[in-house]
């Protein structure tokens, strides 16, 4: 990764576009491989990857400084190794985490008794099985299960190597059943969840610092041979700065299809990867196996502003007035930057079970609803009613 000190510039160019977009540069990067003795406490390298035995990791747990230099080795090897690890055994409680499945696998069937298919990411409404806010889900049916899952010091070791203290855990649960296609290559949260235009507006250095604002995992709620498709990975892809435009590129995800690595997972085991990784769901070829991931998005403690504002109230306050300056010749760009003030502009977080994405990855903003008001010139009752709609499908 590049390197930073406290003189040094932001990264060059400072606005990305596809023409910063270099397969060579890529190549370059991606195809690094990983020497072994970088990670002394693995027990072994597959495919690039440092793999742990969890059975050791709780021994070394127990003595701090030994913990600390753990944590030290897996962040190394996310942020400048392969970026990402793979964690054998990361739940050693094979009965709770059984007691779990059988909560999720409860709510899929509540799901489909009710006729509602989850919508996805990455798949077409029902081909895979979908909970969303399965963290909540799990909480509230049942809470003594919840205790015991989350109670696992290796989630929290990992989740502090990356971010530190005070990190915020969510979780959404991925069946894939048999059939079930490969994803593309995609980056995650944040900016791997906007478009290849919306990615190029944000200034190189936000690109740079979006992966240290999340860790992404998942742990194994079934035995993932290779044939039931379990994730493929692009080790030092992480790497690569322009990877938020060149994701969506043809070229960079032929590359992908080249050069990916993939290994099976146990029940029990974890893999923890920089959300930068180029990566993608396998196809489950399995005839038999629904392959049951618990997907972790564990987020930064800093990605909060400082004030809490009733943005709903502000915006409904605005309104009127934005439609008077409007009538008084406000140009159309000053309304926006009105807006982006006031409204909140970001779609997350959110219920994606009341606000799925439609036509992309997020769902509308406030600040979309209302720009989209001005211009239709809705009456203030139309745009109360879509802010109290949002609200309402964005709670818990």
């Amino acid at each position: 990764m590049h390197e930073y000190s406290a003189a040094s510039a932001p990264l060059q160019p400072y606005w990305l576009s596809r023409q910063d977009c270099d397969l060579d540069a890529f190549h370059r990067l991606a195809s690094r491989q990983t020497d072994a003795a970088d990670y002394p406490h693995a027990a072994s390298v597959q495919s690039r990857v440092p793999v742990y035995d969890c059975d050791s990791v709780r021994r070394l747990g127990k003595d701090p400084a030994t913990l600390q230099a753990l944590q030290a080795e897996w962040g190394r090897a996310l942020l400048g190794g392969p970026g990402v690890i793979v964690l054998q055994r990361a739940v050693a409680d094979l009965a709770t985490l059984e007691q779990v499945s059988n909560v999720f696998r409860a709510l899929i069937a509540e799901q489909h008794a009710s006729g509602s298919a989850s919508g996805d990411h990455f798949a077409k409404p029902g081909a895979n099985d979908r909970i969303w806010n399965a963290q909540q889900k799990l909480c509230l049916r049942d809470p003594d299960a919840f205790g015991r899952y989350y109670g696992n010091p290796v989630l929290a070791w990992i989740s502090q190597a990356w971010l530190g203290p005070g990190y915020q855990m969510t979780a959404q649960v991925n069946v894939v059943n048999p059939g079930g296609a490969a994803q593309s290559a995609h980056r995650d949260y944040h900016l791997g969840f906007q478009s290849e235009a919306s990615s190029a507006s944000f200034p190189a250095h936000v690109h740079h610092m979006s992966a240290a604002l999340t860790l992404q995992g998942a742990v194994a709620h079934c035995d993932m041979p290779l044939e039931s498709g379990p994730t493929l990975y692009l080790p030092y892809s992480q790497l690569y700065p322009a990877g938020y435009l060149a994701y969506h590129q043809p070229a960079f995800r032929d590359y992908f299809e080249q050069h990916k690595v993939q290994l099976p997972l146990e029940t029990g085991d974890a893999v923890f990867f920089n959300p930068a990784l180029f990566h993608a769901a396998g196809h489950n070829r399995s005839t038999s196996i629904r392959r049951m991931a618990n997907l972790l998005q564990v987020s930064s403690p800093f990605g909060r502003a400082m004030e809490t504002l009733d943005r709903q109230a502000m915006s409904q306050a605005l309104y009127p007035a934005l439609l008077a300056l409007r009538a008084q010749g406000q140009p159309r760009d000053e309304a926006a930057h009105a807006v982006a003030a006031c409204a909140e502009g970001y779609a997350f977080p959110c219920n994606l079970d009341r606000d799925p994405p439609i036509g992309g990855m997020a769902p509308a903003t406030q600040q979309q609803i209302l720009l989209q008001a001005l211009e239709e010139q809705w009456p203030p009752a139309r745009l109360d009613a879509a802010l109290a709609d949002k609200q309402w499908r964005q709670q818990a």
